[in-house]
C-alpha cells in the first residue's frame, strides 16, 4: 500500500530543495557574476575560472564536473539519501546556471530593473541570497556540493558551525581572484564582504528552525502543566524542589526545554491552566540528547562485540 503522507513529504522536500537552489543560483547569476565578483566555495572557484577564461569555461560546465568526485565522497559518508539529493541540487544548479543568464532583465547591470548604483550592495545581496538558498537546501537534506559537502561532513562529527568551516575554506578561494588579469585588491575585498554576509546568514538560516529555549515555570498547578508538556508537546519535564523565601513554603518548579516554535503553545497552555503562573524563558544555545541534537565530539562509537 502506498503511503501518501510519505510521498507528499518527499515531494515537499524536493520542492523546497528546488526553491533553495533557485535562490542560490539567482544570487550568483543576477548579482555576483554580472559584476565579476567571486565569493568562496566551489562556486566561487568556478566563477574565477569563468572570469580567467573570459567566459569560455562557464560555471554551468565546471560546477558539475568538479562536483563529481565530491558527490561520491559525500554519498559514502553521509548516506545514499543525502547523496541523491545532492546530485539533484547540483544537476538543477547546473541547468539553472545555463538558463538564468539568458534572462537579461534579472541581471544587476545599468539600465536593468535590478541595477544597484552602490557596488558594495552587490556582494551583500548576493551573499545573503546564497546563504538563504544554501540554508534551505541543507535544512532539507541536500547540498550544492563543493565546500558544502566538506562543511557538513565536519559538522556531522565535530561541533563546529557551518559558518566557521565555510570561512576557512573560502579565504583562500577568494584571494585567488588576484591571479586573474585585471582583478584588483578591491575585487578581492568585495568577495570577502559576500563571504562574511554568507557566513553569518547561513548559521541563522540552518539553526533558526532548530533554536531552543529553556523554560522555568512557577505554578501551584504544576501537575496539570507537566502532564500537558508530556502528553501534548511530547517533551520531557523535570519538577525541581524549591522554597518560596517569602512564604517559606515548599514548591515545585518545572524545568523544560522546547523548540522555540513550541513556546507559543506552551505559554498558551500555562496561561489556560494557571493565569497567575510565572514563567522565565531563556535562549538555549546548544541542546544535545534525545529529541534534540546529536552529541558531536569527534569520537567514533565503538562497534558492539559479538557474543
Amino acid at each position: 500500500m502506498v503511503d501518501s503522507k510519505k510521498i507528499w513529504k518527499i515531494a515537499g522536500d524536493y520542492g523546497m530543495l528546488s526553491l533553495g537552489t533557485l535562490i542560490f543560483v539567482l544570487g550568483w547569476t543576477s548579482f555576483m557574476i554580472p559584476s565579476n565578483i567571486a565569493s568562496g566555495g566551489l562556486i566561487g572557484m568556478c566563477a574565477i575560472i569563468q572570469y580567467a577564461t573570459f567566459g569560455l569555461i562557464k560555471v554551468a560546465y565546471s560546477f558539475p564536473i568538479i562536483n563529481g568526485i565530491l558527490i561520491i565522497v559525500g554519498s559514502l559518508i553521509l548516506g545514499k539519501g543525502f547523496g541523491f539529493r545532492t546530485v539533484y541540487v547540483i544537476a538543477l544548479s547546473s541547468i539553472l546556471f545555463e538558463v538564468m543568464p539568458q534572462f537579461e532583465f534579472l541581471k544587476c547591470l545599468p539600465d536593468h530593473p535590478l541595477y544597484l548604483s552602490d557596488p558594495i550592495l552587490i556582494p551583500i545581496i548576493g551573499g545573503l541570497m546564497e546563504a538563504i538558498g544554501i540554508g534551505i537546501v541543507i535544512s532539507y537534506g541536500g547540498s550544492s556540493g563543493g565546500s558544502d559537502i566538506v562543511a557538513i561532513v565536519i559538522n556531522k562529527f565535530w561541533p563546529v558551525s557551518l559558518g566557521t568551516v565555510f570561512i576557512f575554506c573560502d579565504i583562500f578561494v577568494i584571494a585567488s581572484i588576484l591571479l586573474v588579469p585585471g582583478k584588483t585588491f578591491q575585487d578581492m575585498m568585495y568577495g570577502y564582504v559576500a563571504m562574511v554576509v554568507f557566513s553569518i546568514a547561513i548559521d541563522l538560516v540552518t539553526t533558526g528552525r532548530k533554536s531552543n529555549v529553556q523554560v522555568l515555570i512557577f505554578s501551584n498547578h504544576y501537575k496539570e502543566i507537566a502532564d500537558y508538556i508530556m502528553n501534548d508537546l511530547k517533551r520531557g519535564v523535570t519538577a525541581l524542589n524549591a522554597i518560596g523565601w517569602y512564604t517559606k513554603e515548599d514548591k515545585r518548579v518545572l524545568l523544560v526545554v522546547v523548540r522555540k516554535r513550541e513556546l507559543r503553545n506552551l505559554t498558551r497552555a500555562v496561561k489556560l491552566v494557571d493565569p497567575t503562573a510565572f514563567m522565565s524563558v531563556s535562549q538555549a544555545s546548544g541542546v544535545y540528547g534525545e529529541g534534540f541534537e546529536e552529541m558531536k565530539a569527534g569520537i567514533q562509537k565503538k562497534a558492539k562485540k559479538k557474543s
